[in-house]
């Protein structure tokens, strides 16, 4: 198999990522209990794909969302345009002066250190974003008119409230309508479905939304938690993994999903919050493509290294490079993505052209 990509000529924008964008507070290389500063950065699982691409890989991408208008919102706003990604298609809802109608979500974040984890602790109810219902956006414009040759959400957005997965449907619908490439990348929260169902309803949502990928991205919980397919041989601490097996899991997967073209994994084994083993896997053509295997990984800040990954992914296939490279990239810009602060990459091209050759960390004059 194999995508058919729309011309860039007759497109406005390379990707447009459907998903909520959320004010990060990181207490540094402290602990959010006992902070009395925090860095704010911009973030959100969908957001950073489309960031990703603009910033490193130079695209043109575009983000779909919501925010509620205040100077929050409008704090929201400045980072975007510092990341450069198009902010034609943000609502604006109005502020009610306190926040019990729509407000902007936040997330606080800490980095963690050898035996503590890093913790995520978000505060997003009622924000704008969990708000947006069918009808309000209109796709087919965004994909017609306006041409996209990309789409991009996924498992966050689809859990922020009743509606979310419908408007993540109706995108997809229109996306496809027009011969735009889809992907969803699966980003299983538990905390995010806890009081509302949890699994059951995590694999409900996730597997109506299915159909409508053609490129499916996630990680071993992800597949397990948000589509019910089993990773054989991999522990409760996810502390191995074994490739075959999840060969195995992705050709059921596709087998279930047939118009799923291409399935990408991360691989990582946290053997402490800043060390892992880190590497990924793409099947697409009835084929596993592995890239390379990072051991000992030093990690700086572990958020957003999967998105990153999925941005390089993406990037790859955009530019027509072949599935071995693209996953190649993926891992380079994750790996990358990881040894700054914030949720977004703070790496070049030429940086993740140069770790996928595996090159040293060598002090460039």
């Amino acid at each position: 198999m194999s995508f058919t990509l729309r011309d860039p000529s007759t497109c406005r924008w390379d990707l447009v990522s459907l998903g909520e964008v959320m004010l990060r507070l990181d207490p540094g290389d402290g602990r959010i209990s006992t902070a009395r500063s925090f860095h704010a950065w911009e973030g959100g699982g969908e957001y950073n794909v489309a960031r990703g691409l603009r910033r490193c890989f130079k695209l043109r991408s575009a983000i779909v969302t919501a925010l509620a208008d205040n100077p929050v919102g409008r704090l929201l706003e400045d980072l975007m345009l510092q990341g450069g990604v198009d902010l034609t298609h943000v609502r604006w809802a109005t502020h009610d002066g306190v926040g019990r109608l729509v407000r902007n979500g936040l997330n606080f974040t800490e980095r963690g250190f050898g035996i503590r984890g890093a913790v995520g602790l978000s505060d997003r109810g009622h924000t704008a974003a969990s708000q947006l219902k069918p009808g309000e956006i209109d796709w087919d414009t965004i994909f017609g008119a306006q041409g996209a040759r990309w789409f991009h959400t996924g498992g966050i957005f689809a859990a922020l409230s009743e509606t979310t997965p419908s408007v993540a449907k109706e995108a997809m619908e229109a996306a496809r309508r027009h011969g735009v490439v889809v992907s969803y990348d699966l980003n299983y929260r538990p905390s995010l479905w806890k009081s509302i169902g949890g699994q059951a309803r995590a694999q409900e949502v996730n597997r109506a939304l299915a159909p409508y990928v053609d490129v499916m991205l996630g990680n071993e919980e992800d597949f397990t938690a948000a589509l019910g397919f089993e990773v054989e041989g991999v522990d409760e601490g996810h502390a191995t993994l074994r490739v075959g097996a999840f060969e195995s899991m992705i050709e059921r997967v596709i087998g279930v999903f047939p118009n799923i073209q291409a399935v990408a994994t991360t691989l990582r084994v946290a053997t402490s919050a800043t060390r892992n083993d880190w590497s990924a896997v793409l099947y697409q053509g009835g084929r596993l493509y592995k890239a390379p295997e990072r051991k000992d990984l030093e990690i700086f800040d572990r958020v957003g290294g999967g998105d990153s990954f999925a941005s390089g992914l993406i990037y790859g296939f955009l530019m027509g490079k072949g599935p071995q490279w693209a996953v190649d990239c993926g891992a380079a810009h994750g790996a990358l993505a990881m040894t700054t602060p914030g949720d977004t990459t703070m790496a070049t091209l030429d940086e993740v052209l140069k770790a996928m050759k595996m090159g040293t960390a060598r002090v460039d004059r």
